[in-house]
């Protein structure tokens, strides 16, 4: 690779990782493309063209300022970019999987990879693990996570930290996968503690947002241990904070905003942190009404809209929304100031403090996609957990 000044990539990071991250899928969509046509037009191209196609690249960036903020220079600049791209990719795979779980139509305000191969090839025949547009998207994230690691290696090769950030990266990987189990087991099993639900958050997004990437771009700086340490627990303070505002939004946001429709969580039952606060609150005060609501909708696939506005109003009047609301200020404060402990140099500070909290305001409304895909987002990022 050709000399990187880490100055300029500091100028733009959204731009210089979107420009690395269409560098490194040129070469996999050739190589999809004389495997098969076919699969690269239905899966390569999907895959790359999502990971270029609107993400907010909070998470590359965040592990682009943990690299800076640690001393990262000129010698392993291209291997944290090239880890930065990665990190989108598993972010593609992690995106594309959960809304083949979650059975989501549509994706930053465009039909989900499943729904879109489903409207592709939709008819009455079915593989025998499920509908053919589920089955294909599981391959497209598998797909995306294939060139994920392999990108990763590739950046990584002969940097004295390899070692080191390959372990980080494979423990955040578990951590993701840990947390989406967690998750999905929470919709069977009916566990509503807001500590389970925290300690799902926590590993579904907290970490894997947050947490990881910057202290994955502090070893890659071959920091020492204790800077990437105090790196990782800033993060996981905002990356909770991240994923419980995640949580209002997808109950009381915007659904132009978001790019998908609002409700889906508490139709879906998700173990979220909201809806256990305020079974527990209901719980304490002896509202049976509040309970049976909470029974009757949230879970319930076939939810009516007025019933959804029904749940809502309770998750307001009584105090849930208010308490989490607090505690995502809260969190997104603590990580600020766990931040200003670890005596970065001012402008990463600077730059990781500025995405903790926008990652904790409003989504701004997505912009459409430009012609060929490719993306060059602002510098402020907002919304989108998972």
């Amino acid at each position: 690779m050709h000399e990187l000044d880490p100055l300029d990539v500091d100028r733009d990071v959204p731009g210089a990782v979107a420009a690395r991250l269409s560098s490194l899928l040129g070469p996999r969509r050739e190589q999809a493309a004389a495997t098969d046509p076919v699969f690269a037009a239905d899966l390569a191209d999907r895959v790359a063209d999502f990971a270029l196609g609107g993400g907010r690249l909070m998470r590359p960036q965040l592990l682009w300022w943990g690299f800076r903020g640690a001393g990262g220079g000129s010698a392993a600049a291209p291997a944290a970019l090239g880890a930065a791209a990665a990190l989108e990719l598993i972010q593609t795979c992690a995106l594309i999987h959960d809304d083949v779980m979650d059975g989501a139509p549509l994706r930053r305000g465009r039909p989900a990879v499943h729904a879109a191969l489903d409207g592709q090839y939709g008819g009455p025949r079915r593989p025998a693990c499920g509908g053919f547009g589920s089955a294909a998207a599981v391959l497209a994230g598998d797909l995306a996570l294939v060139w994920a690691d392999d990108a990763f290696g590739e950046s990584v090769l002969g940097l004295p930290a390899a070692p080191r950030a390959a372990a980080e990266w494979r423990t955040m990987r578990t951590e993701m996968v840990a947390g989406q189990y967690l998750d999905l087991l929470g919709q069977v099993t009916g566990v509503r503690s807001p500590d389970r639900a925290q300690r799902t958050a926590v590993l579904k997004t907290a970490l894997y947002s947050v947490g990881r990437p910057l202290a994955l771009g502090a070893t890659l700086a071959d920091a020492p241990e204790a800077l990437v340490r105090a790196l990782h627990e800033a993060g996981r303070s905002a990356g909770l904070a991240f994923q419980l505002h995640d949580d209002l939004q997808g109950a009381f946001g915007d659904p132009g905003a978001l790019g998908k429709p609002v409700g889906g969580d508490l139709r879906d039952g998700k173990p979220t942190y909201l809806l256990a606060v305020a079974r527990q609150r209901c719980e304490r005060s002896g509202d049976r009404a509040g309970l049976r609501l909470l029974d009757e909708v949230a879970g319930s696939p076939d939810a009516a809209p007025q019933e959804v506005a029904r749940l809502l109003d309770l998750l307001v009047d009584c105090g849930a929304r208010e308490l989490v609301a607090r505690r995502v200020g809260e969190l997104c404060e603590q990580g600020v100031a766990a931040l200003a402990q670890a005596g970065l140099p001012p402008q990463a500070e600077a730059r990781i403090t500025l995405l903790f909290r926008s990652a904790c305001a409003p989504a701004p409304p997505p912009a459409p996609p430009p012609p060929g895909g490719a993306v060059r987002p602002g510098p402020v990022l907002t919304g989108e957990a998972r």
